[in-house]
């Protein structure tokens, strides 16, 4: 029986309302098969702020969009990469001003972002806000991206002995954020130049903070127990996970859990047409016919009139 190869990514994404009422968390995901590279981009509106979901949507459309457009130039350009990622943060700042200005009711919205890109076993990223960006590897979890909120500096105070951990953990402060995507100046944005470099059988895990209602140490133990388990199986233990707590305070939950199934050799990089480039030669191209409505005569004698215009769709070379 033929069997198709292994793909190089196994991804899935799942989301989660938690105890509020509504979802403000956006996440879309895109590891087309056949191809080597792969995108990832989660934003979490603000809780507690006027159209926290408005400002996620459009963090996660835009920057996403931007991405894509560019991706053709991923393999070619990838040391670029990182300034497509900026830029793709900027636009997104840009088009959250430009909906407060028009909405003024909603000003003071805003959302994190967490976007990967992977190129092969690369992984780049950027981030701002406070939606961890996971690695796991040999039983090992580490948060790659820095969390820009309260909450490392109040465990700072608790580690010195300034507080008790029982008063760190439950810190009224501790998910205020120092830098967030908001139509304003953004404080702090983390976008190594150099990529991060997976194996065979990392595990990455982008997403929003309401997932850090579990200990770390719990999220280590469900992506060790279920490492060599399809994605989709992992996301749903977290989920479990989550839903076991029952914190009637559970924030949103978004995430995806990326595996790396091979190393491989890229079998072919996928290329953007050059601009400008005509091309004279095309086999049964796309093209435009004029068609007559069925069962209509046309007067021997008469100019037809202009038919209606029908696409036939053919081979596009």
């Amino acid at each position: 029986m033929w069997k198709s190869p292994e793909p190089r990514f196994d991804v899935a994404s799942a989301v989660c309302q938690g105890g509020r009422d509504y979802q403000e968390d956006a996440i879309v995901t895109d590891f087309p098969s056949g191809s080597d590279i792969g995108m990832a981009v989660l934003a979490d509106g603000m809780g507690g702020h006027a159209a926290g979901d408005v400002a996620s949507n459009i963090v996660v459309t835009e920057v996403f969009s931007e991405l894509k457009f560019e991706s053709a130039n991923f393999a070619e350009r990838e040391s670029a990469i990182p300034d497509y990622l900026t830029a793709a943060a900027a636009n997104a700042n840009a088009c959250v001003r430009d909906y407060v200005q028009d909405n003024p009711r909603v000003r003071g919205m805003g959302a994190t972002l967490a976007s990967v890109v992977v190129v092969e076993n690369r992984l780049y990223w950027m981030s701002i806000g406070d939606s961890p960006i996971y690695h796991f590897r040999g039983g090992i979890l580490r948060q790659l991206n820095e969390d820009h909120s309260l909450a490392p500096q109040i465990d700072a105070m608790a580690k010195s002995g300034l507080i008790d951990e029982e008063t760190a953990r439950n810190h009224p402060d501790r998910n205020c954020l120092t830098s967030v995507i908001i139509g304003d100046r953004v404080a702090r944005a983390d976008c190594p130049r150099l990529p991060f470099r997976l194996e065979v059988g990392d595990i990455v895990v982008v997403a929003s903070d309401g997932l850090q209602y579990l200990e770390e140490s719990e999220i280590a133990r469900i992506l060790n127990r279920y490492r060599r388990r399809r994605s989709a199986e992992i996301a749903e233990h977290l989920l479990t996970a989550i839903h076991a707590l029952g914190d009637p305070d559970q924030d949103n939950v978004s995430f995806a859990v990326i595996k790396l199934n091979h190393d491989r050799p890229a079998r072919q990089a996928l290329r953007r047409k050059p601009a400008g480039l005509v091309e004279q030669n095309m086999a049964r191209p796309t093209r435009v016919v004029p068609m007559t409505e069925p069962g209509a005569a046309t007067p021997a004698k008469a100019r037809p009139q202009e038919p209606p215009l029908r696409l036939v769709s053919g081979d596009k070379g």
